[in-house]
């Protein structure tokens, strides 16, 4: 799982069954210290998350358990929104 930020919305009017219902953000992967790490990229939305939410992202196939279909097309889900995070020095 990684942390990343919500940044933007995919609209989709044709998409895969197995997608249907969920939403598509666009999320920015993010180090533990908050910096943006990587590519941004595309992820389900199983916990109504919104824009400028820092997030909890699944990736891979428990990605795609998130979604109860362990044969969707999915490689990236949104399993948490953050309230706050504290690291240990």
């Amino acid at each position: 799982m990684i942390i990343a930020k919500v940044i933007g919305m995919v609209v989709s009017t044709r998409k895969e069954e197995d997608l249907r219902g969920f939403k598509l953000l666009i999320v920015q992967p993010l180090t533990p210290e908050g910096k943006e790490r990587g590519e941004p990229l595309v992820a389900v939305d199983t916990v109504g998350a919104g824009i400028g939410e820092k997030v909890v992202v699944a990736l891979g196939s428990p990605a795609r358990l998130a979604v109860d279909n362990p044969e969707a097309p999915v490689d990236a889900s949104i399993v948490g929104i953050i309230d706050s995070l504290e690291l240990g020095k």
